[in-house]
């Protein structure tokens, strides 16, 4: 993991605020995300060939500890705040080169102010809520970009201050979200010997020798949903961790094929993902806008690992409830029948 690097010619775009995404095309053209897609971004000094574009890639990697030439013509890379960095060159990339940079975002947000941007109806604030102080294990599903990490970050500063929260992390998103007793644990990859790795499953099981009050995986996309599923199931509630999926109802086939990885039979996965999460939050980015679209939760139903969405937002109006939302809601202590019939079900 390296220090931030310098970024040259493509500091203008880096320093703005609002980006979260830069591509550089392997004729120059430069590119960013505001919230609302790429745009092309006019440098002041542009790139003047494929050439430079290549030349550029290769020493942003090289700041960063990773190798980009002929016989490594893939980098991935990370700094310690967060910035992460891809670049191809050729032969892979005829054209020359291309680079693409992730930059975290410096404001985190609490979950009140999510609300107010409109990323969730105000009514779902104190279900939000609930569910972290209720010690909820809680599944985050998305695609790239849809506010994963926004979410995450504002629901674990709900947490109480003394709970002791660890982190696992490729790359260093959730940063410090002020929370004070906070341990940040970061994979490793092979040095050029091939030693030194530290995996994501490495990591999820020294958290259990960490005392944690609640274990927090960025992201879950290989055989460490296995050790992350038994450290929830072993009594460590109350954790969280981020899937890509489509909705509610693709999370049983993306953990299902994560399962697999790892040796464990479609039966026993859902045995295990039903017992560890107890909601799935799926948000979705539309025209820019984040929002969290379903609300749901995981059922097992002869073998089967079934996704069951609870609640659904389209970002205008009212929100759409199945019946047993008002199950869910008592079951977290949100709600009596009486007081929550008329304003949280609705069979329309």
């Amino acid at each position: 993991m390296a220090n931030a690097p310098t970024f040259g010619l493509l500091d203008e775009v880096v320093a703005d605020p609002e980006v979260t995404d830069i591509a550089v095309t392997c004729d120059g053209r430069v590119w960013a995300d505001r919230g609302s897609g790429m745009r092309e971004h006019q440098l002041r000094v542009p790139f003047r060939s494929p050439q430079v574009v290549r030349e550029y890639a290769t020493q942003l990697c090289a700041q960063l500890g990773r190798r980009l030439d002929d016989a490594s013509p893939i980098a991935d890379a990370s700094t310690v705040d967060g910035v992460r960095v891809h670049a191809v060159i050729a032969p892979l990339v005829p054209q020359g080169a291309a680079l693409s940079i992730r930059l975290p975002s410096d404001t985190a947000l609490a979950l009140p102010q999510l609300a107010r941007h409109a990323m969730f109806p105000m009514a779902w604030l104190p279900v939000l809520q609930g569910l972290v102080h209720g010690r909820a294990t809680i599944l985050v599903t998305g695609g790239t970009g849809s506010g994963k990490t926004t979410l995450v970050k504002a629901l674990l500063a709900e947490c109480d201050a003394d709970e002791r929260v660890v982190t696992v992390e490729e790359v260093r998103e959730l940063g410090d979200f002020g929370h004070r007793n906070h341990v940040s644990l970061m994979a490793r990859e092979a040095n050029v010997e091939g030693a030194g790795a530290v995996s994501l499953a490495d990591l999820v099981k020294a958290t259990l020798r960490m005392r944690p009050d609640r274990v927090v995986l960025g992201e879950c996309r290989g055989e460490e949903i296995v050790d992350l599923l038994r450290a929830f199931n072993s009594g460590h509630r109350g954790g969280m961790t981020t899937l890509h999926a489509d909705n509610v109802a693709r999370v049983p086939p993306r953990l299902v094929s994560l399962g697999l990885l790892a040796g464990v039979a479609p039966e026993a996965m859902a045995m295990m993902a039903e017992d560890a999460f107890d909601a799935v939050l799926h948000v979705e980015r539309t025209d820019g806008r984040r929002r969290i679209a379903q609300i749901g939760r995981l059922e097992s139903r002869g073998g089967r690992l079934q996704g069951v969405p609870l609640a659904q937002w389209s970002g205008m109006g009212e929100p759409w409830y199945a019946p047993e939302w008002l199950q869910f809601l008592m079951r977290w202590g949100m709600a009596e029948p009486a007081q929550s019939a008329r304003p949280y079900f609705d069979t329309d």
